[in-house]
């Protein structure tokens, strides 16, 4: 739990530094982000292994509480330092957007998709909250009831095709993911006395209207354009997560017409120690599909033969994906031994 502890939360630290120091400290958190983390994943000596099986982790959901607060508090106030009268300079203020857009991205995400994994109302309603902030609210819903069910299947928006560029899987996805998750819960609601209460997408989408206006108070029509794209470019990263994590992986149907069950060989995985502490163990994809509810310290990492492992790390995956030409040649070999159709 130390090593989740420092490696996730150690950058809002350097991003307080940044902001209140300025100087090269305004650009601590983006070389944490990039460099650091690709020199520390290389060295494999450290590479933690599983968790003792039944092993508690009772620190878990903390941790989770204490990042979703951090990041519900270090949005605005760097929205304010990059778009307000924080007295950095122009190339100041890009490092900071840079650096903390990747934190939002890469520590954020996994952070809020625990969250709403867990059953406590409260954590679940913080995993909303934090989504809510990014302008992805949605994502709370459409994750847990469509992506779980239909992964690594063409019924899953979430879930790239093989020969699918990102930015064509992005719009796709995004539009999907939206659409299918209104409609599990209009139907969610029709079945239960759930209906009675006030409808998910609409806390979706008034909080996304009050976290604007938010924006704008902190630093007028500038703030509203640096929120939105700090919001962009940590969904950017997340959509990148799940068009990596099953790109061209699907279930077979079976002979009575339905798929088979979601199994390891379904996610890609990546086991590089440092970025897996960092992201909270996300890039263990195969066991959280398995065991959706088992918190992030406890997910086990599959054996290279029974499910795909990247070549690379999920942050460096996720990189080249960005450009789909090199993307596909890249990782065509590797998918080859897994495509089943």
């Amino acid at each position: 739990m130390i090593l989740f502890a420092l490696a996730s939360a150690s950058p809002l630290l350097l991003f307080a530094l940044g902001i209140g120091a300025g100087g090269l400290w305004a650009f601590a958190g983006l070389v944490y982000m990039t460099a650091l983390v690709a020199v520390l994943d290389q060295i494999k000596g450290l590479f933690m292994g599983d968790a003792p099986e039944g092993a508690e982790f009772p620190a878990a959901d903390g941790l989770l509480f204490g990042l979703a607060c951090g990041h519900l508090i270090a949005l605005p106030i760097v929205v304010w330092a990059v778009a307000g009268d924080s007295g950095l300079s122009g190339w100041q203020r890009a490092g900071l957007m840079l650096g903390a857009g990747l934190w939002f991205g890469q520590v954020s995400n996994p952070m809020a998709h625990e969250l709403i994994h867990r059953g406590n109302r409260l954590l679940y309603g913080l995993g909303v909250a934090v989504y809510t902030s990014l302008l992805f609210g949605h994502h709370s819903s459409a994750h847990r009831l469509v992506h779980h069910r239909h992964a690594a299947s063409a019924a899953d928006p979430n879930s790239a095709r093989a020969g699918e560029g990102f930015y064509r899987f992005f719009l796709r996805a995004w539009g999907g993911s939206f659409l299918r998750g209104w409609a599990e819960e209009n139907a969610l609601r029709a079945r239960s006395k759930a209906g009675r209460g006030l409808h998910p997408y609409a806390v979706y989408l008034g909080g996304a209207a009050l976290t604007l206006t938010v924006a704008a108070s902190l630093a007028g029509g500038w703030g509203l354009v640096v929120w939105a794209a700090l919001a962009l470019h940590a969904q950017l990263q997340l959509m990148l997560s799940d068009y990596v994590q099953h790109y061209g992986l699907t279930r077979a149907t079976r002979d009575d017409g339905r798929l088979e069950p979601v199994a390891a060989r379904h996610s890609w995985n990546a086991p590089q120690w440092f970025s897996s502490a960092m992201m909270l163990n996300a890039p263990r994809h195969s066991d959280h599909h398995a065991h959706p509810a088992r918190p992030y310290p406890s997910l086990r990492l599959p054996d290279a033969t029974d499910a795909p492992h990247l070549p690379w790390p999920l942050p460096v995956a996720c990189t080249l994906a960005l450009f789909p030409p090199v993307w596909k040649r890249a990782i065509r070999p590797h998918l080859a031994k897994w495509k089943t159709a």
